[in-house]
């Protein structure tokens, strides 16, 4: 009995080993690759690295392919932003926006970077506008992404600085305190 039970489990093992192999094999060298995906997916990674001049070039190769991609047009917006290209990336945002005016994720970015640029009362109209299309950025980033990202510590969110933001521009000009380098340099923008 026990070699009977022993040998359907090598022959399933072996199945699954064999399925896997032709799948690895199709998938590729035969299927069908979409071309705007993996560019995408190129850009993504790009971005993640840090290597912004290079997820710019890839998203914007990612909009040749399809040019009104929201994805893509947040994409370039994003590796203007992290760039230092404010104005360009003002831009970019409002063509993002512009094509999915639905995505709270893109009036978040926007805010970090009116945020940046010292345009505070902007920045908090763009907060409170990305929160009341998605509440869910009040939370940050989830502990998956913050796992990969090897973020122990939850960075500040856009509910924290807008909270932030609100109370200081209470305050008079004189007492107001808008920046604070090192919590600043802890945002980090949302990502699709």
């Amino acid at each position: 009995m026990a070699g009977r039970f022993d040998q359907t489990w090598k022959r399933i093992a072996i199945a699954l080993a064999l399925a896997s192999v032709a799948w690895f094999l199709y998938d590729g060298l035969i299927g069908q690759r979409d071309p705007a995906l993996d560019a995408q997916s190129a850009a993504d990674r790009a971005f993640e690295d840090g290597d912004y001049e290079r997820a710019l070039k890839l998203y914007r190769d990612r909009q040749d392919l399809d040019p009104d991609n929201a994805y893509a047009l947040r994409g370039i917006a994003l590796s203007l932003m992290q760039l230092g290209r404010n104005e360009e990336a003002l831009g970019a945002f409002s063509i993002a926006i512009e094509a999915d005016p639905a995505f709270g994720g893109a009036y978040a970015n926007r805010g970090i970077l009116y945020d940046r640029m010292g345009q505070h009362e902007q920045a908090v109209a763009d907060y409170r506008h990305a929160l009341s299309i998605d509440p869910e950025l009040a939370g940050g980033p989830h502990w998956m992404t913050r796992f990969l990202r090897n973020q122990a510590d939850k960075p500040p969110t856009i509910a924290d600085r807008l909270a932030y933001l609100e109370a200081e521009l209470a305050k008079p000009p004189e007492e107001r305190l808008l920046h604070l380098p090192e919590t600043d340099a802890a945002q980090r923008p949302y990502q699709q």
